[in-house]
């Protein structure tokens, strides 16, 4: 079930990011897009009764279902890298709105024609 939320949010980053006229309705897709592959991520090392992945001498010769740390780490590096790469985008619309006077793409569009 996590799985499918997980491709719905990410059906709906994509349909905006192809659709949406807006700017900040785009920077929003983009984020939208980027926090269904965290989940992604995160519910794919997800074990039932898993524990932390550190040695224990004492309990050596039992069987310990153990969470995998792999995805753990890729979703906290790529919100670092998300956070980074939506400031730029913030800055360069702001930067777009300074220059058109508007957030719609296609009124720059008619703007730079002219």
């Amino acid at each position: 079930m996590i799985y499918l939320l997980c491709f719905v949010l990410f059906g709906v980053g994509i349909y905006g990011l192809l659709v949406k006229k807006n700017i900040i309705k785009i920077i929003m897709s983009t984020m939208i897009s980027s926090y269904a592959i965290h989940i992604f991520l995160i519910a794919s090392g997800f074990r039932w009764h898993g524990r932390a992945p550190v040695l224990d001498m004492a309990r050596k010769t039992q069987e310990i279902i153990m969470v995998d740390p792999l995805p753990q780490t890729l979703v906290l590096i790529s919100i670092i890298v998300g956070a980074a790469v939506t400031s730029l985008f913030c800055v360069v619309a702001i930067r777009l709105y300074q220059k058109f006077g508007t957030f719609d793409i296609s009124e720059m569009k008619k703007k730079m024609r002219d």
